[in-house]
């Protein structure tokens, strides 16, 4: 009854004394459609993804009521670095739900104009204040608005302490005329959070940076880890891992030394078990103290060195040793010779017949496929055809009245069939992500498998030239880059065992493995040339491969490709592929699958409308 009455006790005066307004709460979740594409159309960093931050500690004055709750201690700004814009994770500074919504709104165009990051709190916030109205007038309303709003909330100069009063006259003078306060002067305790805007002291990690391959979680065989729900991003350090205790100490257990009086059964809690209150916990921490424990060091690199084929066992190596360049977004230069690329087939893949369960949505493919053979065009200017050309009937009379004749005007459309004139190669990430299951029947390398089979049959009855290569990495010095069919080869039992032998490799280096594929598609002759990449996720590797340094290499492999004439287009199954795709692709060079086991039937009808106007 107590820890009941505790309970209900609990939840009235933590909503009591909550500043918020919890009935109009706009959640980030809520506006994460338009946000992204909001940020980057009002000159945003395209580089930087978006979600949600975590709460810190403001240190500004609470009321007596939120010290007796325990509540108003921490506060959601927004805040970037150098990878992400961090948003609070929900929004009930206001009354009205519009009004939150608005405060979203404004806090990305805010971001978007950041033009003087070291500077002052106040001076920059100022800055880039004047800078988003400038850039975009319409928004003063709706900031005055916002401003007469948060001056309400906020509490009367006249109510607090001296130097903290001349604080937040500041503050108010500097919300009402962004530009006019040079300094400002924190009284005994910090000012209370401007929620307008960004982060006074942004959070940062104070860890040095991880070693890849130095702990469990770098191996390959690790699932990738769901995201929380509201994807945050916490504040973290790295700590050296505690010294063991005194041997002596594990000889001895106070709570094995029972009497027969003392004695009560109990389920005591192990090790093993799982924390339910882990998650509040993490929320409750500032910043978490992240260690690695050295004793797993060796045996984690002997298990990772285990699962490197032996050569014998390995696929075939075609060609070795293809040194790539890698852009270095830190450095803003383009590094040569960087990576070494070897280019493999598999070793014993055995001819193969197509799979029973492909054959009718194969023969299906190859019926709708056959009318994509040649394609009917209007060619103007004809001696003879079906429809007369009327710009040219109308010049042929012009020049007759000016006394200009011409010998046998074409003066006729005519429609006939002419062969399609394209190439395309797709490039399938062989990452060992793709071993994780779709459903209870099949994973990701089984439908990604499933899709080039039913896609080389589609395209084998178009007679479009194609190619299918896949890719994986082991950092830059093995970037493995899998023949499954080449333009010059024919599409037969022989290339449908090589599929059937396809197998989850390593990691995502993405841009090497684009640019070799793009220098092979650069040779051929066609008008049009198709770059296709089907993958399950970002760019990865156990290096520094990885956050922005592999998204920045990765968009600059593509912008590559396109200056060699090529059209790059990407298929995935990343559910946050909108958080990265738009900056690597663009708005409409990709399209997301959300239920991946839908990929072998959304593939060919992908390539028919990418194609169908060649």
């Amino acid at each position: 009854m107590e820890e009941f009455v505790g309970g209900l006790w609990d939840k009235l005066i933590t909503r009591t004394a909550h500043r918020g307004f919890p009935k109009a709460r706009v959640t980030l979740r809520e506006i994460d459609p338009i946000a992204p594409i909001f940020f980057r159309a009002l000159g945003g960093d395209p580089g930087l993804n978006l979600r949600a931050g975590t709460a810190t500690a403001h240190g500004a004055r609470r009321s007596w009521l939120e010290r007796v709750a325990g509540v108003g201690e921490k506060v959601e700004l927004a805040w970037s670095d150098e990878t992400t814009l961090h948003l609070p994770a929900e929004l009930d500074v206001f009354p009205e739900r519009a009004q939150n919504r608005e405060l979203y709104l404004w806090l990305l165009a805010l971001a978007a104009h950041d033009v003087a990051p070291g500077a002052p709190w106040i001076v920059r916030n100022q800055a880039a204040t004047r800078a988003a109205l400038a850039a975009l007038p319409g928004l003063a309303p709706r900031y005055r608005k916002l401003v007469a709003n948060v001056l309400n909330l906020r509490p009367k100069p006249e109510s607090l302490r001296e130097q903290e009063a001349a604080a937040e006259a500041a503050i108010r003078a500097a919300l009402a005329e962004p530009g006019s306060v040079t300094g400002f002067v924190a009284g005994k305790h910090p000012p209370m959070p401007v929620p307008l805007w960004l982060h006074p002291a942004p959070p940062a990690n104070t860890g040095a940076r991880r070693q890849a391959g130095s702990a469990k979680s770098a191996q390959p065989g690790t699932a990738k880890a769901q995201a929380d729900e509201e994807s945050r991003k916490r504040r973290a350090e790295r700590v050296d891992m505690p010294e063991a205790k005194s041997p002596f100490m594990l000889l001895f257990r106070a709570e094995s030394l029972f009497s027969w009086a003392e004695f009560v059964k109990v389920d005591r809690p192990l090790d093993e078990d799982e924390n339910e209150h882990a998650a509040k916990a993490a929320n409750d921490l500032d910043i978490l103290s992240v260690a690695d424990d050295d004793k797993s060091t060796a045996a984690s690199r002997v298990r990772f060195d285990l699962d490197l084929p032996a050569e014998a066992d390995d696929d075939r190596v075609l060609a070795d040793g293809i040194l790539l360049p890698e852009w270095d977004c830190r450095k803003q230069r383009l590094q040569p010779d960087h990576c070494r690329l070897q280019m493999m087939v598999a070793r014993d893949a055995e001819p193969s017949a197509l799979p029973q369960a492909l054959r009718a949505p194969a023969k299906r493919l190859r019926q709708q496929f056959q009318a994509l053979t040649t394609q009917r065009a209007r060619l103007r200017g004809q001696l003879s055809g079906s429809d007369l050309d009327i710009d040219a009937c109308v010049r042929f009379a012009a020049d007759r009245i000016d006394g200009v004749r011409s010998s046998e005007p074409g003066l006729y459309i005519d429609s006939r069939r002419q062969q399609r004139d394209l190439s395309c190669l797709l490039l399938a990430d062989l990452s060992l992500s793709t071993d994780a299951w779709v459903n209870n029947s099949a994973r990701v390398i089984d439908v990604i498998r499933d899709s080039l089979l039913l896609f080389g049959e589609a395209l084998a009855a178009t007679g479009d030239r194609f190619a299918l290569y896949g890719f994986s990495s082991v950092r830059r010095d093995n970037v493995r880059f899998h023949l499954l069919k080449g333009f010059d080869e024919r599409y037969d039992d022989g290339i449908r065992g090589r599929l059937a032998t396809l197998k989850p490799g390593y990691y995502t280096r993405m841009g090497a493995a684009i640019r070799h594929a793009a220098a092979i598609l650069a040779t051929r002759q066609s008008s049009r040339r198709l770059l296709l990449i089907l993958t399950d996720g970002k760019p990865n590797d156990l290096d520094k491969y990885e956050g922005r340094y592999g998204i920045e290499d990765t968009r600059m492999a593509i912008l590559e490709a396109r200056r060699q004439g090529l059209t790059p287009f990407c298929v995935t199954i990343d559910e946050a592929a909108g958080d990265y795709l738009p900056h690597l692709f663009g708005a409409s060079g990709y399209v997301v699958v959300h239920d991946a086991a839908m990929l072998p039937q959304v593939l060919p009808s992908l390539y028919a409308r990418l194609t169908e106007n060649l």
